[in-house]
């Protein structure tokens, strides 16, 4: 009990410290964070309505761009959060009160607190300005975002290790995660793509996130291909994988070898 208090006490100080780190020097602080998403669906919003007529799905292009990218920023901004844990706490890892798994743990919650903040905001005022009524499976939204958030969490921390370990991994992760926001389905509908396109994109597991997420939002949405069961193994086994590597190589973070 005592060293889950220590932990808590640890995480919740942490939470604070990269609150005021990551929002304390922007305009509008930790505000921003939140509105910046939100501008970026409205502004997403009028590019794609001008190229398409109709949304792939429903009525509402705000609601059918927001089903793709909200999931896809749980994904994204929890795995580029993550990746730099380490580098933005070096200094605070000199002290043995202080572990590598707290540093994970606050940046994890600080940015699913942000995350939801954000998918609750741009909901909201999607349905409150396009006047939708339709029913909506709020339980598997939240299901859908959370496994888009483990996603995040499992790549970003073996990222962690494999970011200090090799400098062109790091490299080669950013050209590949350039073109994910395209082949991820936030703009189209998986099932819609012709052979063997369609079956080499279901390979990604943020595809059946976002679907998983659509299908919660579309009551008419069958989601063909959707497998849910393997975003989570897939997110879990990256899970597993990262925290293996921060074991490993627990000392030389701690000595900055790394």
């Amino acid at each position: 009990m005592d060293l889950l208090k220590q932990h808590l006490r640890v995480t919740a100080a942490l939470i604070v410290r990269e609150m005021s780190t990551r929002y304390g020097s922007k305009p509008g602080g930790y505000l921003w964070a939140v509105f910046d998403p939100v501008a970026h669906v409205a502004l997403m919003t009028i590019i794609f309505q001008a190229l398409a007529r109709m949304p792939a799905l429903g009525l509402s292009f705000p609601l059918f761009f927001a089903s793709g990218y909200l999931p896809y920023t749980f994904y994204q901004r929890m795995c580029s959060f993550m990746s730099g844990t380490m580098r933005a706490n070096k200094a605070l890892l000199s002290y043995p009160i202080v572990s590598p798994f707290d540093a994970i743990v606050s940046r994890f919650v600080l940015q699913l607190m942000t995350d939801v903040l954000v998918a609750i905001l741009i909901l909201f005022l999607i349905i409150k300005f396009s006047g939708i009524g339709q029913p909506m499976n709020y339980t598997g939204m939240v299901e859908a975002a959370g496994a888009a958030a483990l996603l995040g969490l499992g790549i970003g921390t073996v990222n962690i290790v494999l970011f200090a370990r090799a400098a062109l991994y790091e490299q080669i992760f950013g050209i590949i995660s350039r073109p994910l926001f395209m082949i991820s389905g936030v703009f189209l509908l998986p099932e819609n793509l012709p052979e063997p396109y369609r079956e080499a994109i279901l390979y990604n597991p943020l595809v059946h996130n976002i679907m998983w997420f659509r299908s919660a939002i579309y009551p008419e949405y069958r989601a063909d291909g959707l497998d849910k069961g393997y975003a989570l193994e897939f997110s879990l086994a990256c899970i597993v994988l990262g925290l293996a590597l921060l074991t490993i190589s627990m000392r030389g973070i701690r000595e900055d070898r790394l």
